[in-house]
């Protein structure tokens, strides 16, 4: 697994700068105004650091962006950065300068002179995060990541604040090492084994085999990987840090690849579908953050993890199946795997646990990138109460959250001639009819929020906090919502 940079807090010792190798950032407010480490610096490159900050340059920068002096007289340290950042920033600020931070600094030494500057913490997050690479695939030799090092006026006080901030970053870089993986890597097997190694955090694990699930009546499920030599599974996460109280259910899609099946996709692009799993992969990354920072809450994660391949024994377009609930489905489109897999396993964590409420994450349809793009991921439910929470706590923590509609009309769609219901409602409102799909495996009792993350998980070009590739989204907002709605 990728980790996340060991980020060390130290107490401040200006005399230390003069010799620190590698890269040293300072902070400077909008007022042009420098703190006692830029004073340093800035004396000790005969005031490059007042030429610069006195410049049209650093006028125009924006709230925590950082910019590069290469090379500054005075100092062993080959680069500093310059960050423009008020001694009160936001969240949102002190994770921007972190992250272009990390950009930054290359495979350097780097020396983060924070003083007493608020929400070191938040910068730190900022730098882990930005700070990922997926390269366990390259051959020869990969340079040595730098160390990193945060001088700080009270250190003790800012690595307690970082610590759960730690635990978000390993959840994160989990999320995106699961969806960033090859198929013929994260097979189902070896999705389970790496679910199954997260006992020894303090999760109970369960892997459901296929026998258990057809004896459980998973005919959904099971339709999408009978055409695969993979075995389908159903693995169970359980953490519980709370009372006796009824846990909150995480329920995520494990299509390991996505071929489209007998329905099968156009050859460009098929690539990307390496990440079909991605809303599985969102769900072991909660579960891995609540485990690290010891979450007071009960909350319990299910994955159903599958391939979906033609072959002689693949699910045909007309088939009918029967779900775990009893409902028969006639499948249209062998294409729309996912809804048949969360079908599944949204009941049986209905049955088996009664959570007090319920999210589903998936990369479940197109149609949600022609509504919302890559900005946000659409967010559909029964429950004002669940959908406004979360979407606050994403936005919260950055991450794009958009509600979408829901209603009769768009249920209707999904009436079959031969079974109860057809797996797809034809091409108008395809995200929308794929939730209204959804929510007939979800009990009336039952708060639940279905999130199509198919725009935000996996994306060509670098955002705010990760490089182009798996994002990691949803990590952070669930871990907020269950930190805000469901710790004691």
């Amino acid at each position: 697994m990728t980790t996340p940079a060991e980020i060390q807090f130290k107490d401040v010792n200006l005399d230390q700068l003069a010799t620190a190798r590698g890269v040293i950032a300072i902070f400077v407010g909008e007022d042009g105004k420098l703190d006692a480490g830029a004073r340093k610096v800035n004396t000790l490159t005969r005031k490059a650091i007042a030429r610069f900050v006195d410049g049209e340059k650093f006028e125009k920068m924006a709230q925590g962006d950082v910019a590069v002096l290469a090379y500054p007289v005075g100092l062993a340290a080959e680069t500093v950065l310059v960050a423009k950042l008020p001694r009160r920033p936001s969240e949102a600020q002190a994770r921007k300068a972190g992250a272009q931070l990390a950009k930054l600094m290359g495979d350097a030494d780097i020396t983060v002179v924070a003083g007493s500057i608020a929400r070191a913490d938040e910068i730190a997050l900022g730098l882990a995060l930005r700070d990922y690479r997926f390269d366990s695939h390259k051959t020869g030799d990969k340079p040595a990541r730098g160390a990193v090092t945060f001088m700080v006026a009270k250190p003790e006080a800012v690595a307690k604040s970082a610590a759960p901030m730690a635990a978000i970053s390993e959840g994160v870089f989990f999320t995106r090492d699961l969806t960033n993986e090859p198929a013929n890597i994260l097979t189902t097997d070896d999705f389970a084994a790496r679910l199954a190694a997260m006992h020894e955090l303090g999760l109970e694990v369960e892997i459901l085999e296929e026998d258990d699930l057809e004896r459980l009546g998973m005919g959904s499920l099971l339709c999408v990987g009978q055409g695969s030599d993979s075995p389908s599974k159903v693995v169970v996460m359980s953490w519980n840090g709370g009372g006796d109280e009824a846990p909150f259910a995480l329920v995520g899609k494990g299509v390991v690849f996505d071929t489209g099946g007998i329905s099968i996709k156009p050859a460009a692009g098929m690539e990307d579908m390496t990440m079909d799993m991605g809303g599985a992969g969102v769900v072991a990354g909660v579960m891995r953050t609540l485990a690290l920072r010891k979450a007071k809450a009960n909350v319990v994660g299910l994955v159903g993890l599958v391939e979906n391949m033609p072959s002689g024994n693949a699910v045909r377009p007309g088939d009918v199946v029967k779900s775990m609930k009893g409902d028969t489905i006639e499948v249209i489109n062998t294409d729309a795997e996912g809804r048949l897999v969360l079908a599944d396993v949204m009941w049986y964590a209905q049955e088996r646990f009664r959570p007090v409420g319920m999210i589903n994450l998936a990369t479940l349809t197109g149609a949600i990138l022609v509504a919302l793009g890559h900005e946000n991921a659409g967010v559909f439910s029964n429950s004002d109460d669940l959908s406004d929470a979360f979407i606050k706590a994403a936005g919260a923590e950055g991450e794009g959250a958009w509600r979408m509609p829901m209603g009769k009309a768009y249920d209707d769609m999904l009436k079959s001639r031969i079974a109860d219901m057809k797996n797809i409602g034809g091409r108008m409102a395809g995200s929308i009819t794929a939730a209204q799909f959804l929510q007939r495996f979800v009990k009336e009792d039952v708060p639940w929020c279905h999130i199509d993350i198919a725009g935000v998980a996996s994306v060509k070009s670098e955002t705010a906090l990760a490089p182009a590739g798996a994002t990691g989204w949803g990590v952070m907002a669930l871990n907020r919502l269950i930190a805000d709605k469901y710790e004691n």
